[in-house]
């Protein structure tokens, strides 16, 4: 199996870079287009979780934007033959030290690279 092949690597960034926009943009049809189209799709957020795409569209329709300002950091691409990558990187806002974290597990389908799971989380603050 080839790790990390230059031009898989590049779609796969292409794609979740297209996948932040649509997320800063607060686009939740984009954010969805992402996502495979189907009941076996996982998203584990920073207080929810979705199990299929039809939730997690219903979801995303009721959530107010992101603050401004998201800014990545580290963000990793690793690939796993032509077919399968993860992707990973941490997050935060201006004006937060928060940093939370990103998970996805990117997989080229008939219809083009989708994220087949995901999780989101964030470090509880250290007292």
């Amino acid at each position: 199996m080839e790790i990390d092949r230059s031009d898989v690597v590049a779609e796969v960034t292409a794609a979740f870079a297209d996948y932040e926009q649509a997320l800063v943009d607060g686009d939740a049809d984009r954010i969805c287009g992402w996502f495979w189209d189907s009941e076996r799709t996982v998203r584990f957020g920073l207080a929810d979780h979705q199990y299929g795409l039809d939730e997690q569209r219903k979801w995303r329709a009721a959530q107010p934007p992101l603050p401004a300002g998201r800014r990545l950091v580290d963000p990793m691409v690793t690939t796993f033959g032509p077919d399968l990558a993860v992707v990973t990187t941490r997050f935060g806002y201006a004006g937060t030290a928060a940093t939370g974290r990103q998970t996805q597990t990117w997989v080229r389908l008939p219809a083009g690279w989708r994220i087949v799971t995901a999780h989101v989380s964030e470090p509880a603050s250290p007292d």
